[in-house]
């Protein structure tokens, strides 16, 4: 279970890390799916991902309760909604145009509902 794990993780690193330049990928849950396998499966790789430079800050304030920079939920739900509009258009299939949409309505509620983290004036 242990490797399965491990390897479930590295994939979501990886698709997160795509995720970062492909908008229809989105980042932050494959990076949490790959910080809660490393969680139990290699502490020193959970350690790696959430202090990582990088990727660290895509996960660490959501991971701790503090919420998502107002910046961040405007950059995901436009380029969402961008990419699944633009999918919309090229898709003649109604199911799964409606798939698409229904998906996008659910994620950005969820984005929206989560708290937004405030950044203190300097």
């Amino acid at each position: 279970m242990r490797y399965l794990l491990l390897a479930l993780g590295w994939l979501s690193v990886a698709l997160g890390v795509v995720g970062i330049f492909l908008p229809v990928l989105p980042t932050t849950p494959f990076l949490l799916l790959a910080a809660a396998c490393f969680a139990r499966s290699s502490p020193r790789f959970h350690h790696w991902l959430v202090h990582h430079r990088h990727l660290g800050p895509w996960i660490r304030d959501y991971l701790g309760g503090e919420g998502i920079p107002l910046r961040g939920k405007v950059w995901a739900i436009g380029l969402m909604w961008t990419s699944i509009l633009v999918s919309c258009y090229l898709v003649p299939l109604f199911w799964a145009r409606a798939f698409m949409l229904t998906s996008a309505v659910g994620v950005s509620l969820y984005i929206l509902k989560q708290k937004t983290l405030r950044k203190p004036d300097l």
